[in-house]
């Protein structure tokens, strides 16, 4: 059962959902924050509107939007190097512990289609 467990969580798709899960919220308050200290002031300017009621004419909010970029670069960079580099390596390792060759490592076609070519020169002179 615990073996069944940790592949479950070893997977990729598994890994990739919880860092989009997470990135997804830490970006939503980036969104929030650009639309409550920048667009609704910008609204605010032109209409009046309830959900408004605080604005004062010519002050955005912008510490808000700064703030929540920030944010979300931490947890983006907190996310990155506490799930998704370890978990690249590990799967690097066990790639390379089973044999599987980096494509990387492959010749390209033009490489490939170079040394048919050559081949084929040398087979008929």
């Amino acid at each position: 059962m615990i073996k069944g467990f940790k592949e479950f969580i070893m997977r990729g798709n598994v890994i990739d959902l919880a860092v989009a899960v997470v990135i997804g919220a830490a970006f939503t308050l980036v969104v929030n924050a650009f639309v409550d200290g920048i667009i609704n002031p910008l609204i605010g300017l032109f209409f009046q509107a309830d959900s408004l009621n605080d604005l004062t004419i010519g002050v955005f909010a912008v510490g808000a939007v700064i703030g929540a970029i920030i944010n979300f670069l931490a947890v983006a960079l907190v996310v990155y190097f506490v799930f998704v580099y370890p978990m690249n390596k590990l799967k690097e390792r066990q790639a390379a512990k089973a044999g599987v060759v980096d494509e990387a490592e492959l010749p390209s076609e033009q490489q490939l289609l170079v040394q048919i070519r050559d081949l084929l020169e040398k087979q008929s002179s």
